[in-house]
């Protein structure tokens, strides 16, 4: 599937009028946002995109050819990355699993096919979906499938996981998919769908990446320079809002309510459906 970046006009209008010589891009992915803000401000000498999917990293270097002189790829955390930085212009945030990896069905991401229960971002991380199922109390699963998929019947599911793997161990999605199908709360979304991005933000420690990303980025800030944070669920939006808002002495608010899709950007790319914009400058 071709790599559509969300939000991508709503992006531009944070940094328009802003002059920026370094960009910091916290999760590059395809490079979408990156080859557009690049397109729009020539002033950029120093473009640092990061990620912690290595084919993601070579893919944005081949859409970024053009800009190579002024684009570095860091591959790793944003959160660790931004430590290495002194002061920066702009920051964007992306978070979250990219189209990309949902995609490849064998990085075990989707429920939608067959693969061995990974869902790491980096490839070179240890803990993967299948050591959380098979080795994780009944109690710590609930609490990962209530707390990071607001999933209402988590007892449930993680009591038939521990009954499952008793059997044998469980090792690709679609065997998870067997075992949760039953007990999840049943509604709109796939009964696996919130059981599966439990797994993956404790997988990749999303949150806490957010977190660390966010605080780390308003430290580095220039004055008047601009943060984008782009989210696409609850939990991550929820970061956001608290760690812009606690920072009000150092930031000024630019979104009162986060900015979401148009209609029609949703119609084009029905993963947009969920993303939600916020903004800051520094004071």
């Amino acid at each position: 599937m071709k790599h559509v970046p969300v939000l991508l006009r709503e992006v531009l209008a944070v940094f328009t009028d802003v002059n920026i010589r370094t960009f910091f891009d916290g999760t590059l992915g395809a490079g979408g946002h990156a080859q557009a803000i690049l397109t729009a401000h020539p002033e950029i000498v120093r473009y640092i995109g990061v990620d912690r999917d290595p084919k993601a990293l070579e893919l944005a270097g081949e859409r970024l050819k053009e800009f190579e002189d002024r684009v570095e790829l860091w591959h790793g955390s944003y959160s660790k990355q931004i430590q290495e930085l002194d002061h920066v212009d702009a920051f964007l945030i992306d978070v979250g699993v990219s189209s990309m990896q949902f995609d490849e069905i064998e990085r075990g991401f989707s429920f939608r096919g067959d693969a061995p229960l990974d869902m790491r971002m980096n490839p070179d991380d240890i803990l993967t979906a299948e050591e959380i199922v098979n080795r994780y109390s009944e109690k710590e699963l609930a609490r990962i499938f209530f707390e990071y998929g607001e999933e209402r019947r988590s007892r449930q599911v993680a009591q038939a996981i521990v009954e499952a793997r008793r059997k044998k161990r469980l090792r690709t999605t679609q065997e998870l998919v067997e075992v949760v199908r039953p007990v999840a709360t049943r509604g709109k979304l796939h009964p696996a769908t919130l059981i599966f991005q439990a797994l993956r933000i404790v997988v990749n420690d999303e949150l806490g990446e957010l977190e660390r990303g966010l605080k780390g980025a308003i430290e580095r800030l220039n004055s008047q320079g601009r943060l984008a944070a782009i989210s696409f669920h609850s939990l991550e939006d929820r970061i956001v809002k608290n760690v812009l808002r606690d920072a009000k002495e150092e930031l000024t608010v630019l979104t009162k309510k986060p900015i979401e899709p148009t209609r029609e950007e949703m119609r084009l790319n029905l993963r947009s459906r969920s993303a939600k914009l916020r903004a800051a400058e520094k004071k």
